[in-house]
C-alpha cells in the first residue's frame, strides 16, 4: 500500500492541485525536468553537468565580476527567482527545488539569508 501510494500521489505530500498544473503545465513540466536531470548519479569520470550548473549560478544584480572558468556557469536574477519560489511553495517540485539551492549553491542561500521578508518563503 505504501508503494502504491508513492507512484499515485508522486512521492511524499499531497497530489499537485489541478489549478497548479493547468495555469502553467509547461513550467511544471520543465521544473520536473530540471530535477530528474539534476540529481542523476556522477559518473566516475564525468561529474553531472545539471548539477555542476545548480551549486555555481550567480546573482546578476551582483557586483562582482562574473568568472567564466566553469562551463556550466550562468547568471540569473536572485529577487525574481526568489518571488517565483514564494509564489509557488505549495507544490512539492517548487519545494524541492528551493531545497536543493539552498544546500547546493552558497550564493542563493546567502542570498536567502539576507532576505528581510523571509517570512513569505516560510
Amino acid at each position: 500500500a505504501g508503494l502504491w501510494t508513492v507512484f499515485t500521489l508522486g512521492g511524499v505530500g499531497s497530489k499537485p492541485s489541478p489549478q497548479l498544473e493547468q495555469c502553467s503545465p509547461l513550467a511544471n513540466q520543465s521544473l520536473l525536468l530540471l530535477l530528474v536531470l539534476a540529481n542523476l548519479t556522477d559518473a566516475p569520470d564525468t561529474p553531472n553537468p545539471y548539477r555542476q550548473a545548480i551549486m555555481s549560478f550567480k546573482n546578476t544584480q551582483d557586483n562582482t565580476a562574473f568568472s567564466s572558468s566553469n562551463p556550466h556557469a550562468f547568471q540569473i536574477n536572485f529577487n525574481s527567482l526568489y518571488t517565483a519560489l514564494c509564489e509557488q511553495q505549495k507544490s512539492d517540485q517548487a519545494t524541492l527545488l528551493l531545497y536543493m539551492l539552498l544546500h547546493q549553491n552558497g550564493n542563493v542561500r546567502t542570498y536567502v539569508l539576507a532576505r528581510t521578508d523571509i517570512e513569505n518563503l516560510v
